[in-house]
């Protein structure tokens, strides 16, 4: 029996850590989020192991999951924040955090910096190129074309450095053109160390639970073809996703929407794209399957 992985969750403390983006204008998520409230949705959906993401770029985010992680064995994986801007820092807090088998990736929050070159500088690439070098994972967070136009340049610099794309790059679901994502995501697909989550899959107008299952068909339809699904990974992006519609309704739609895809392509899909890319610990995965089922 496959294992079913989430491959993108958060949790916060607000009393441990700051989060500037969040605010009035999220009201379903304006608080502190605990694992306690994910844990009945994923077993409720059959979901085995899930990996915890970060959502702020400081020290005690990370910190705060990895406590998170070791009190809940349903998280076989946590993507930290390490600062690629200062790439001895860097260095030194990825070795330290790796003692812990659950760190398995590292995200920066890049779409939250005014500079949309940013991902660009030499400080940063030299921070990406210790990623490179440890064969640590990076969780790329594309919100503008800029962004993704970014990537080809990224993976050529970078040529042994794993890149998963969140969200697929927030497509412009809702509104009247898909272009020039589409365009872009392809080009991005084109290195085969470019992989990307089939999450956060919400409209991209104003009210962002207003999208439909139909709306979804030709993203993922455009993923798989570009992709193909040994590098796609599902993830649920919650509780983000309390903002258009929840866990089970994103699930539900998902998986109408991948009815047509094969045994095997639905496994990678569903948590064996996942369980490779962050080269998740077998032990870790084992004792999740053993707290859910």
């Amino acid at each position: 029996m496959s294992v079913v992985i989430d491959s993108h969750q958060h949790v916060w403390d607000r009393t441990r850590a700051r989060y500037d983006w969040l605010g009035p204008d999220l009201p379903e998520i304006d608080r502190s989020i605990f694992f306690d409230e994910l844990r009945p949705q994923l077993r409720a959906a059959g979901v085995d192991a899930t990996v915890l993401v970060q959502s702020a770029d400081e020290a005690a985010d990370t910190d705060e999951m990895l406590r998170v992680a070791a009190a809940n064995p349903e998280i076989a994986g946590v993507v930290v924040h390490v600062p690629l801007e200062r790439p001895q820092e860097a260095h030194d807090r990825l070795v330290e955090l790796r003692r812990d088998a659950h760190v398995v990736g590292v995200r920066n929050l890049i779409h939250d910096r005014p500079d949309p070159d940013w991902i660009l500088r030499p400080d940063v690439d030299e921070g990406l190129g210790v990623l490179e070098a440890a064969g640590v994972p990076f969780d790329y967070v594309a919100v503008l074309p800029r962004h993704l136009e970014h990537l080809p340049v990224l993976a050529e610099r970078h040529p042994e450095l794993s890149i998963v794309i969140d969200h697929l790059s927030k497509p412009p679901i809702g509104l009247s053109s898909d272009e020039p994502w589409r365009s872009l995501i392809a080009r991005a697909a084109e290195n085969p160390r470019v992989f990307a989550k089939v999450s956060g899959l919400y409209s991209a107008t104003p009210d962002a639970a207003s999208w439909t299952t139909e709306q979804l068909v030709p993203v993922v339809e455009h993923a798989l073809a570009s992709f193909g699904a040994e590098r796609l990974m599902y993830g649920g992006d919650w509780p983000v996703s309390l903002t258009a519609g929840g866990y089970a309704r994103i699930w539900a739609a998902l998986h109408e929407a991948t009815a047509g895809w094969s045994e095997a392509e639905s496994a990678r899909l569903w948590g064996g794209t996942a369980q490779e890319f962050y080269r998740l610990d077998e032990a870790l995965v084992a004792g999740a399957v053993a707290a859910s089922r």
